[in-house]
């Protein structure tokens, strides 16, 4: 029922607490710490409790006492002095450590309670949002009941209760006959749903497939890490979609504003239908303040910011909203200052009767006094009532005037692109939120289609430096995506709500009172707020005008090697210290005494397997080299170390030796670090160039009175094999794998590089580099200078020469 709005003669809304005791919930976010900062700075005479959850390790005290530091309470701070920090901390604020999930007793001598605790996300998976947004109300409720007092609640709503609708919004309770135990029950339930759904086998098997075709190079441990992230992910992603979709089926814009609504109709029927005093303060989108605790102080980022950043990066080409819909926003003080004025005048009370300075606040409430047993609620208890924040009605603020405002701020004060140019702002057209998604929508799959082709070349600088770009674009693509699906229904809202009860609370402050505790949104000029105070404000939190290092490009570690003995530098053969691969080094044994007339053959059977060999060199590293050593059956074991101890094995080698990876191996041997080959071929082909490291580990071939059978010895020494080795020998010899450097370019070395502290990815495969870009690994593009020798640097061993002490180690 519509309740009358209060008297707005001035001076009949009382502005004092007085000496109240005020639980507050919530008092770590953005309104309650302004709230915790009022009551500090203009109600000297509360007592505060906090319910604080610890976290990470911290108590609730520790947290309350670290909140205390933040710049919202610097004014505070230093017109008070150290002292009387102190002594707030001990004397006025009281800790109640806990979720609201789980309350412990709560005080009986309570006068009010300001419940503005709740998830910060519109889109959360629809248990978190009801847990957190209902669960807490209902918990928080219950337990004021339990303590047996009758303070007088401030329930923080919000103004989107109001749901999709058009036209005016009373401040009154919501009509509506949905059960929102039932809704909570089967928001609960929802997760064991989606959990189970997601572990049904033609599910799982989606997932398996997805982590083998970005993973089954890296191994089948990489490919489980990746199908469970996908599951995962995909319970994440059908939760938040439940969420979404019950809202607007039941009339609400999103999850966020659905449990907000049943959390208002929770406090009805849990606290005020026993008589107890309730009022509902419902604020529009809250931004950053406008004169209190100082102009522009903000905490984050809030509803409105990630468009404006956005904008200002160039990452809204254009806009989903109406142009003459309004953008309802209030500063936080003003917020506060309704929050606090609603406090001070419960329904139903008299000026004289509100909660006011000295032990009358306390009698008012029914908190108990002199040790007696706390008042009951009365039967007669006023009706529940209801206050909007906005400014929508008073002073509205269209969408379009918004556009007119950050063109003008961000054309005055464009965001650096780089050292030398500027980011251009978009001008919107509003064509209308179909045209902007089907806009998105085309653009991601030409993305999509860029990588496919970028991925299948060779890997280059230039494919690197554009496959960053994909990245790059990608994530711009998701955030307008994710952007457009969050706001849709608020930049196109039609609904404008009704501020008639809070104007008159306004209209009653005493002449007197402080300007900085008013709220009459009438009284602010937006352009002035959004140029001078907003704008300003989250600019500088973000630093958006610092000059960023380019996502683009490889990045390379070019600090001297430090002089260790207990970290090892890992090289693989193939791809990073040769230009060369085991087909190539194949065809190098052959062609050692084969005969001319034999070739044709040879040839012929290779590319005839070729397509095959690629198959398994596609799924799996291991798969493919087992495969392809299968072509050394029948070949004499004698044969083979003949031909590799050849002048003419040798000079091939020394050949397809990159100069730089001599270099570097020379570096890491100067600086006392221990050197290790791997290749998952054949040992007997690195002899060449054995004697450059401290060990070398690679396959051996199974063979039978002296002849090759073309099998392996052992499994192959790759990905996540070789991962597995290189932990055990770390631990064996002692060495720091978190001080180490490790050498690879292919996909499939990815398992082993991730695990030492300075992974380098040498001429990468398109994956790898992808990944390489992503955890700003260094990348270096190694060449063959044809020609020249093969030492790279005059401190490198010559490749097939012994060093003095050295000796071949496989």
């Amino acid at each position: 029922m519509t309740v009358p709005a209060p008297s707005s003669v001035p001076g009949s809304t009382v502005t004092s607490l007085g000496s109240a005791h005020v639980l507050l919930t919530g008092g770590t976010g953005f309104v309650g710490q302004a709230i915790l900062e009022r009551l500090l700075s203009s109600h000297p005479d509360t007592t505060v409790t906090l319910l604080i959850r610890p976290k990470a390790g911290t108590s609730a005290l520790a947290r309350l006492r670290h909140l205390l530091k933040k710049p919202v309470f610097a004014s505070w701070r230093e017109r008070v002095g150290a002292d009387e920090v102190e002594r707030a901390l001990t004397e006025r604020l009281r800790v109640v450590e806990s979720s609201l999930g789980s309350l412990p007793a709560l005080p009986g001598d309570l006068d009010v309670v300001i419940h503005s605790a709740s998830t910060v996300s519109f889109d959360p998976p629809i248990d978190q949002a009801f847990d957190t947004n209902v669960g807490g109300a209902v918990g928080l409720y219950e337990a004021l009941v339990a303590a047996g007092g009758n303070p007088h609640v401030v329930h923080v709503s919000t103004a989107y209760v109001g749901g999709i609708r058009k036209g005016v919004f009373p401040e009154a309770a919501l009509r509506h006959d949905v059960d929102w135990r039932a809704e909570h029950a089967a928001a609960r339930d929802a997760r064991a749903r989606v959990e189970a759904a997601s572990r049904q086998p033609e599910t799982l098997r989606g997932f398996l497939a997805e982590g083998r075709a970005g993973h089954g190079k890296t191994g089948p441990q990489a490919v489980a890490a990746a199908a469970e992230e996908a599951r995962v992910a995909w319970v994440a992603a059908r939760l938040v979609d439940y969420g979404r979709t019950r809202a607007e089926t039941l009339g609400w814009t999103d999850v966020y504003t659905l449990t907000k609504a049943f959390a208002e109709r929770a406090a009805e029927q849990i606290w005020a239908a026993e008589g107890h005093r309730l009022s509902v303060v419902r604020p529009a989108i809250v931004e950053s303040a406008l004169r209190h605790p100082y102009p522009g102080w903000i905490d984050g980022f809030k509803v409105a910011d990630p468009l404006i950043m956005s904008y200002a990066r160039g990452l809204l080409p254009e806009f989903p909203g109406v142009p003459d819909s309004v953008l309802d926003i209030v500063p936080v003080d003003y917020v506060v200052n309704v929050i606090l004025a609603v406090a001070a005048n419960p329904a139903g009370a008299s000026s004289a009767s509100a909660v006011d300075s000295g032990a009358a606040g306390a009698v008012a409430s029914g908190a108990a006094t002199d040790g007696a047993a706390p008042a009951s609620a009365s039967a007669s208890a006023p009706e529940p009532q209801y206050f909007h924040v906005a400014s929508g009605n008073s002073n509205p603020f269209p969408i379009l005037r918004m556009f007119d405002n950050l063109k003008t701020f961000f054309t005055a004060n464009p965001l650096p692109r780089d050292e030398h140019t500027n980011i251009p702002v978009p001008t919107w057209d509003f064509p209308g939120v179909r045209k902007v998604e089907g806009a998105i929508r085309t653009a991601q799959r030409a993305n999509d289609w860029r990588e496919r082709v970028l991925v299948r070349l060779p890997s280059t600088t230039r494919t690197r430096t554009a496959l960053t770009g994909v990245q790059t674009r990608r994530a711009d693509l998701e955030s307008l995506q994710s952007l457009t699906d969050l706001y849709r229904h608020y930049v196109q809202s039609e609904i404008i709500f009704d501020d008639r009860r809070t104007r008159a609370l306004h209209d009653g402050l005493p002449e007197e009172a402080p300007a900085d505790i008013g709220f009459d949104v009438t009284d602010i000029d937006w352009e002035d707020y959004f140029q001078t105070v907003h704008f300003p404000s989250i600019t500088a939190m973000t630093r958006a005008f610092s000059v960023r290092p380019a996502a683009a490009g490889a990045v390379l570690d070019a600090r001297a090697l430090p002089q260790r003995s207990d970290v090892v530098a890992v090289f693989d053969l193939e791809g990073t210290v040769l230009d060369s691969n085991i087909v190539e080094q194949y065809l190098w044994v052959r062609s050692n005494g084969f005969r001319k007339a034999a070739w044709p053959a040879e040839v012929a059977s290779l590319l005839t397997g070729l397509p095959a060999y690629l198959r398994a060199e596609g799924r799996d590293r291991g798969e493919f080299i087992r495969a392809f050593l299968r072509r050394y059956a029948g070949m004499p074991v004698s044969r083979l170390k003949g031909v590799v101890r050849s002048a003419g094995y040798a000079e091939t080698v020394r050949r397809h030796t990159l100069p730089e990876a001599l270099a570097r191996i020379a570096e890491h041997r100067a600086a006392g670090h221990r050197t290790v080959l791997v290749t998952g071929s054949i040992g007997t082909l690195a002899t060449p160039i054995a004697h450059l490291f401290d060990e070398v580990v690679a396959s051996t071939m199974h063979e039978r009175d002296g002849v090759l059978t073309g099998y392996l010895a052992q499994p192959p020494l790759v990905d996540e094999a070789r991962a597995a080795w290189l932990a055990q020998w770390a631990l064996e010899e002692g060495i720091d794998l978190t001080g180490s450097y490790g050498y690879g370019d292919s996909h499939a070395d990815l398992a082993w590089l991730e695990m030492l502290g300075n992974p380098s990815a040498v001429n990468p495969d398109a994956n790898l580099a992808r990944e390489a870009l992503r955890r700003r690994w260094s990348i270096r593009d190694w060449s063959r200078a044809r020609g020249s020798s093969a030492s790279g640097t005059s401190t490198a061993p010559a490749v097939g020469t012994t060093s003095k002490g050295e000796g071949d180690r496989v």
